[in-house]
């Protein structure tokens, strides 16, 4: 059984105009529960269901919790979210429309975290939003959507968070022996857990998250992060939340499409015309989507 939906796969004319090269667009936007997380959360929570799971555990008030919600209500399991004191009321009201629990509790994911541990019980099954070899594997049927459609870009521009997306593709492209394709991975300037673990050459954990886009927030990225990047040629961007609110707006005109800014992170090199993208002729950028930003936050973020 699968919970999520093969996502359009299309070029963009505006970009690839932009760029001065073919820039291609995998859709996840447009996933049943707002973004790419229901491909990991959804591949993880059925086999959990398999094994007999009575309640789904998450500590995401995000995109995860989201994809979370929705498989358990899809599986017919109950569903407990513990969701930071920052979590928007929007996003805790979609976790309740798809019919999860929600409990409030720490001011940042990792006290959240730590709090929802200490929800298990017997017959639950605790599902960690990017640091899961069972996300990983859902995460790469994304690459195998690319390789069903004949699509082999010279290069994939996503974002980072924790690293769940990042292991996922790069599982997938060994899957398909595309191990010549590169990943540009691109965090906000005050979320770069990612950088910084390649800088010094060990997970470490940031200070604090210094940024917008609240989804990329991991003060520390998964050890299989690190371990791609050393396996698999992957860059690491960097760019600043008002580029990535600018693509966000700018998305939203060319494609009718709304992303979060974390999604924006990964198209702003694209409408910045980075210097990285020039030694690459096709250009393939997972718009991984979002579902708790609204136009009039991403307006006000930006000072409009």
């Amino acid at each position: 059984m699968s919970l999520h939906i093969e996502t359009p796969l299309l070029e963009s004319r505006p970009l690839s105009m932009l760029a001065g090269r073919s820039v291609w667009l995998k859709l996840e936007a447009v996933q049943p529960s707002g973004s790419f997380k229901i491909r990991g959360i959804g591949h993880a929570c059925v086999e959990h269901h398999r094994r007999g799971a009575k309640r789904f555990i998450s500590s995401s008030g995000g995109n995860a919790g989201l994809a979370v919600a929705y498989a358990g209500r899809r599986l017919g399991v109950a569903v407990t979210v513990a969701v930071p004191e920052t979590a928007t009321e929007r996003a805790k009201e979609l976790l309740r429309q798809e019919g999860a629990e929600v409990l409030v509790h720490g001011d940042s994911w990792q006290e959240t975290n730590q709090f929802a541990l200490t929800l298990l019980g017997p017959g639950d099954a605790f599902l960690h939003p990017f640091d899961d070899p069972l996300v990983w594997q859902g995460h790469a049927t994304l690459v195998d959507e690319l390789a069903g459609a004949g699509c082999k870009p010279d290069a994939i521009v996503l974002s980072v968070g924790g690293g769940g997306l990042l292991s996922g593709v790069t599982e997938g492209l060994r899957r398909h022996g595309w191990n010549d394709v590169p990943l540009l991975a691109v965090e906000t300037e005050g979320a770069a857990s990612f950088r910084a673990a390649v800088d010094a050459g060990q997970t470490v954990a940031l200070a604090r998250i210094d940024s917008i886009a609240a989804t990329l927030g991991a003060k520390r990225v998964c050890e299989q992060a690190l371990r791609c990047a050393r396996e698999h040629p992957v860059r690491s961007l960097l760019t600043t939340d008002l580029d990535a609110l600018d693509a966000c707006e700018r998305f939203l005109a060319d494609h009718r499409v709304l992303v979060e800014p974390a999604c924006g992170a990964a198209l702003a090199p694209l409408y910045q015309r980075a210097p990285e993208l020039a030694d690459f002729d096709k250009i393939l950028a997972i718009v991984c989507g979002g579902a708790t930003a609204t136009l009039e936050q991403i307006r006000a973020w930006a000072g409009r």
